[in-house]
C-alpha cells in the first residue's frame, strides 16, 4: 500500500493513494498515521479494511494539498556521511561506523510544500534521500532482525543549512532543523511495495538540471545495519523515522559551491516512492 496524509496544514487526514493514482479517503477507519497506528498491526489491519471499503471511501479531489505521509514521530535520526563519494566531497574521511544526528521533527512539512530559507542563512543546501519508517519497537536488534521492524519508506529531502550545521559550533542537529527542512512524501511505501531497499535509484535536479544520481548499493551501511545499530543506543519507536544519508552531488561539494535561493525549485525522487518538488522561498 502507499499511505498518504491530505488536507490543510496540521489537520491532515490519512489515505490511501491507490494503483490507479486516485486518492483515498481513510479517516472513517484510523484517526492519523502516527505511533498508535503502527503498533497495533495498523497495516495489515487496514489493507483488509480498504479491499472491503474501497468503494465506500471518498476520493481526495486533485487538488487538495499533500501533507507529510507520516504523523509528526517521536524522533528523526539521520546517518551522516553514508555514501563513499558523499563523504570525499565533504572533505571528511569515510566513517567506521555510522555517524548519526537528529533533526527536529517540526521541520517536517509535506512534498510540495516550499523550503524556507531562514533568517541569516547564505548556505542552504538539498540532500535526496531514502528514509525508513519504523514499523515496531526495537531495541538492540540483530541485522538479520531488522527488516521485520520495518513499516515503510519515504522519500526525504533533508534539507540542510551548512553555517549553522558546520560553522556555528556543536551538533549538525543546528543546521537541519530549521522549519520545512524535512520535506516528506509523497507517500509512505509499505515494505512489501519494495523488493530491496538497499538497491533503489535515487535523483535531485535544481531548477531542472540533474545534481545528484546515484543507487542505495552504494550505501557505507545498509538499511539492515543501520536499524540494528541505532537500536543498540535508543530505542526506536513504531512511527519514528531514520534517514539513511545522501550521494554526492550536494551545493556544498560543487566548485565552487551552490546554495538555495528564493526562486529556485527542487524535485528529486527515490525508486518507487514518487517525486517531490519545493519550491524556495526567503524567510520573511
Amino acid at each position: 500500500m502507499k499511505l498518504i496524509r491530505f488536507g490543510n496544514s496540521k489537520n491532515e487526514k490519512p489515505g490511501i493513494l491507490a494503483d490507479d493514482g486516485n486518492r483515498f479517503d481513510v479517516s472513517n477507519f484510523l484517526s492519523d498515521y502516527d505511533e498508535n497506528f503502527f503498533e497495533s498491526d495498523g497495516i495489515k489491519k487496514l489493507k483488509e479494511w480498504f479491499l472491503k471499503n474501497k468503494n465506500s471511501c471518498p476520493k481526495v479531489e486533485s487538488n487538495v494539498r499533500w501533507g507529510s505521509p507520516l504523523s509528526r514521530p517521536s524522533k528523526i535520526i539521520c546517518v551522516g556521511l553514508n555514501y563513499a563519494e558523499h563523504a570525499s566531497e565533504s572533505g571528511m574521511e569515510a566513517p567506521k561506523e555510522p555517524v548519526l544526528f537528529f533533526k527536529s521533527s517540526s521541520a517536517i512539512v509535506g512534498p510540495y510544500d516550499p523550503i524556507i530559507i531562514p533568517k541569516g542563512s547564505e548556505k542552504t543546501d538539498w540532500e535526496v534521500e531514502l528514509a525508513v519508517v519504523i514499523g515496531k519497537e526495537a531495541s538492540y536488534i540483530s541485522k538479520s532482525e531488522a527488516l521485520s521492524h520495518i513499516a515503510g519508506y519515504v522519500l526525504h529531502n533533508d534539507v540542510s543549512e551548512r553555517t549553522f550545521q558546520l560553522e556555528r559550533s556543536g551538533q549538525w542537529v543546528k543546521g537541519k532543523s530549521c522549519d520545512t527542512f524535512a520535506p516528506l512524501g509523497p507517500f509512505i511505501a509499505t515494505k512489501d511495495e519494495i523488493k530491496d531497499p538497499n538497491n533503489l535509484g535515487l535523483w535531485l535536479k535544481l531548477n531542472g538540471e540533474l545534481m545528484q544520481k546515484s543507487n542505495t548499493s552504494d550505501f557505507i551501511f545498509n538499511i539492515q545495519e543501520v536499524v540494528s545499530y541505532i537500536s543498540q543506543f535508543m530505542t526506536l519507536l513504531p512511527g519514528d523515522l531514520i534517514s539513511t544519508g545522501t550521494p554526492s552531488g550536494v551545493g556544498l561539494g560543487l566548485s565552487p559551491p551552490t546554495y538555495l535561493k528564493e526562486g529556485d525549485e527542487v524535485e528529486l525522487g527515490v525508486e518507487g516512492l514518487g517525486i517531490s518538488k519545493q519550491k524556495c522561498k526567503a524567510h520573511k
